[in-house]
């Protein structure tokens, strides 16, 4: 079964998502950071890692400039043995960070290499990997999708990419609904990352029957027009 992590920035949410079998990660970025109200970043580091010491967790660099990104990427690896440093495929000017993922995963720095959204950037990406040292490569499947692109096939290709690589593992990013994981694991992806709203949706209705499902939704229908109090006839 594909692995589960949950993608968030609430640490509440984190622990609790956590309880469930089927999640065995969390990634965070600075997007949901600054959703979560997050003010202090280390701050908020260090409280994760002493909370979580048994799953993998990827902290996402803030730096737009590369060399101050390999700073910040030394002091991330260094919070605990856990954690994996999110690197961004390119920056906003369109730099590459191949050099940058090249020289901190020689390091051997656990890596989790965000945006991708093509199958240059995979090749790109791998061939900058070191062998044997644990990486995740992002695909934002869910944003690929958006654009009217048929995710799966770009997905296909990329795991034939990544699975040429030791230790490195092809993660579906940016997950739009259930049906993502289980497209993810049906193709063999390793990792999806789902946020919390949709891992409760996941757990209440994985192996739902569909008739009992139906006749669910029939009352749920009968009951809300109860209490609209209507009057047709």
């Amino acid at each position: 079964m594909v692995k589960i992590f949950t993608d968030g920035a609430n640490i509440d949410e984190m622990l609790n998502d956590l309880k469930s079998p089927t999640v065995t990660g969390v990634t965070t970025n600075p997007s949901l950071m600054k959703s979560a109200g997050i003010t202090d970043y280390i701050e908020f580091a260090n409280k994760v890692v002493a909370n979580i010491k048994d799953y993998p967790i990827s902290f996402e660099v803030f730096s737009d400039d590369i060399q101050v990104m390999k700073q910040e990427a030394e002091k991330i690896a260094s919070i605990a043995d856990n954690v994996y440093v999110k690197i961004p495929v390119m920056n906003t000017k369109g730099e590459s960070t191949s050099e940058l993922i090249k020289e901190l995963s020689g390091k051997g720095i656990k890596l989790n290499i965000t945006a991708i959204f093509t199958l240059d950037q995979v090749e790109e990406v791998v061939n900058s990997l070191q062998d044997g040292v644990p990486s995740i490569v992002s695909v934002f499947a869910g944003r690929i999708a958006d654009t009217g692109v048929d995710p799966i096939p770009l997905m296909k290709k990329a795991l034939s990419i990544t699975s040429q690589k030791e230790g490195c593992e092809l993660l579906w990013a940016s997950t739009r609904e259930i049906l993502n994981i289980y497209q993810a694991n049906d193709i063999g992806v390793d990792i999806v990352t789902v946020p919390p709203a949709l891992l409760k949706k996941y757990d209440k209705l994985k192996d739902k029957d569909l008739y009992e499902y139906s006749l669910e939704t029939v009352d749920g229908f009968v009951k809300d027009g109860k209490e609209l109090g209507y009057s047709i006839l």
